[in-house]
C-alpha cells in the first residue's frame, strides 16, 4: 500500500519506506490499533496484518471507524478501481453524494460526437450527471493550471478547440485545452452548481505556482450574483490565500482535506491557520480519501483533533465560551458542508 502514502508517481529509494513521513507515522500510529496491533506497530507487520484481515475488513473496520456521517465522493479518477458511492455506502452505513469531473465529462463527449455537436452534447450530458451529483470538479490544476483566462468562450472556439483536440490526439482523450477547460466552468456556472476546484498540492503532474487560488480571482469577480459556489480544495500550501477569498467572495468556501493526512502531526497547525480568515461557515472538512480507507479514517481523525486543538487554545487565550467552540465545530465539521450540497437528505446506505 506504499503507493498510496505519497503523492509521488515512483517508488522509495532503495532501501527507504514511504512509512517514514508524516503520513506513515500516522497510519502506524492510529491505524494500527484498529486492525488489532499496537501503536506504531513496524511497516511490515501492519502490512501483513492487512493482509491477512482482507481488504473487505479492513475497509469495514476503518471506514466505520472514522464516523463520518455522509460521504460525499467525487468519481472522476479511477473509478474502476475503487468502490461506487453505492458500495462505501454498504460498507460504512452512511449516507452518500456524488461529485462528477468536468473534464472526464468532455473526455467520454468529445470521444462520441463530432466537434461541431460537442457544445450541445456536452451540455445535455452535464445536465443529465447533475440530475443525481451534487456538484461538480474541476481539474485544470493537473491540466495546466489555474492562471487561465476567466471568459467564457464561444461556441465556435469550443468547436475548433475540440477538433484540433481529437485530430491531433493518441489513445484517450486527455483534457488539456484551456479554452475547454474555461467552457466547463462557465457551463456549471450557469447551472449555479457547486464547483470543486482542486487547488495547491498534488501529484507531479501538477505546477505547484500555477495552483494558487488567487489566479482565480477576476472569474470569482465575474461569477458573483450567478448562484454558483466554488469550493476550494486542500490548498496547501495556498490555504491562507483561499481563507482570504473565502472571505471576500461570498459564493468562495476551502477547505485542507489532502493537507491534514499529508501533515500527519503537523496537521493542527495548518488547521489553525486556515481558519485565520476564512468565515466559520465557509470552513469545510474533507478527506481528499483515495483507495485506502487509511486515508479517510486518518482525515477525519486527524481534523477534529487539529479543529479540537485550535478551538481549545482560542479558548485559553480568548475566552471563548465552550459552547461557541463547539458551535464552530459543528458548522465546520458537517453543518457547512450539508447546507452547500443540499445534504439534508442524502441517499442512505443499505
Amino acid at each position: 500500500m506504499e503507493d498510496l502514502l505519497t503523492e509521488s508517481d515512483a517508488p522509495a529509494p532503495a532501501g527507504t519506506t514511504f512509512f517514514d513521513t508524516q503520513l506513515g507515522f500516522a497510519v502506524r500510529r492510529e491505524c494500527a490499533p484498529v486492525l488489532d496491533l499496537p501503536p506504531f506497530a513496524v511497516p511490515e507487520d501492519y502490512v501483513a496484518r492487512r493482509a491477512d484481515l482482507g481488504a473487505a475488513e479492513v475497509n469495514r473496520r476503518l471506514l466505520r471507524a472514522a464516523g463520518i456521517g455522509t460521504y460525499v465522493i467525487e468519481t472522476g479518477h479511477r473509478s474502476d478501481e475503487i468502490l461506487t458511492p453505492e458500495q462505501m455506502a454498504e460498507v460504512t452505513g452512511a449516507g452518500h453524494a456524488e461529485v462528477v469531473r468536468l473534464e472526464v465529462i468532455a473526455e467520454q463527449v468529445a470521444a462520441r460526437v463530432e466537434p461541431a455537436d460537442f457544445p450541445a452534447a456536452y451540455r445535455a450530458a452535464l445536465d443529465d450527471a447533475l440530475r443525481t451529483a451534487v456538484g461538480v470538479k474541476t481539474i485544470a490544476a493537473y491540466r495546466g493550471g489555474l492562471d487561465l483566462d476567466p471568459e467564457r468562450p464561444t461556441d465556435d472556439e469550443v468547436v475548433a478547440a475540440v477538433a484540433a483536440w481529437t485530430r491531433c490526439a493518441e489513445g484517450p482523450l486527455r483534457l488539456t485545452d484551456p479554452v475547454l477547460v474555461r467552457f466547463g466552468w462557465w457551463e456549471a456556472v450557469d447551472r449555479q452548481a457547486v464547483v470543486q476546484v482542486h487547488v495547491g498540492y498534488g501529484d507531479p503532474d501538477v505546477d505547484l505556482h500555477r495552483c494558487n487560488p488567487l489566479l482565480m480571482t477576476e472569474l470569482f469577480r465575474r461569477t458573483r450574483g450567478t448562484g454558483v459556489r466554488f469550493a476550494l480544495l486542500h490548498c496547501y500550501p495556498y490555504h491562507r490565500e483561499a481563507g482570504y477569498l473565502a472571505h471576500v467572495f461570498e459564493h468562495v468556501y476551502c477547505d485542507v482535506g489532502l493537507a491534514v493526512n499529508f501533515t500527519g502531526a503537523q496537521s493542527p497547525q495548518v488547521v489553525a491557520e486556515s481558519l485565520e480568515l476564512t468565515p466559520f461557515h465557509k470552513a469545510l472538512f474533507s478527506s481528499d480519501a483515495f483507495g485506502a480507507a487509511e486515508l479517510y479514517h486518518l482525515g477525519a481523525l486527524l481534523f477534529r483533533r487539529g479543529l479540537g486543538q485550535a478551538l481549545s487554545e482560542w479558548g485559553r487565550t480568548a475566552g471563548w465560551p465552550t459552547e461557541e467552540q463547539l458551535r464552530v465545530a459543528r458548522m465546520v465539521g458537517s453543518e457547512n458542508a450539508r447546507r452547500l450540497y443540499r445534504l439534508e437528505n442524502p441517499t442512505t446506505g443499505g
